[in-house]
């Protein structure tokens, strides 16, 4: 898997791999971490450039709630493991 780039946000890491004619983009917060797959036949021939252009911030703000939501549901099955 190589990384192809990183996209600057206050919220998450976003960084963008390339591995098998796939494009991966991933989002990090902490611990967590939630990954997108996208063909490079599905796309236009504009690279990185052409994937960024689809994550626009009404995207990357429901990947940040969903962060959240993973966050509570993990704490709950956490907290339901403890005595």
């Amino acid at each position: 898997m190589r990384v192809i780039a990183e996209l600057p946000h206050p919220e998450c890491k976003i960084t963008l791999f390339n591995m098998n004619q796939k494009y991966i983009v991933k989002f990090e917060q902490g611990t967590l971490e939630q990954s997108y797959k996208l063909s490079e036949l599905d796309l236009s021939g504009g690279g990185a450039n052409e994937i960024f252009q689809l994550l626009d911030e009404a995207f990357i703000a429901t990947v940040v709630e969903r962060f959240k939501t993973m966050r509570i549901d993990f704490s709950a099955a956490y907290q339901r493991q403890q005595y």
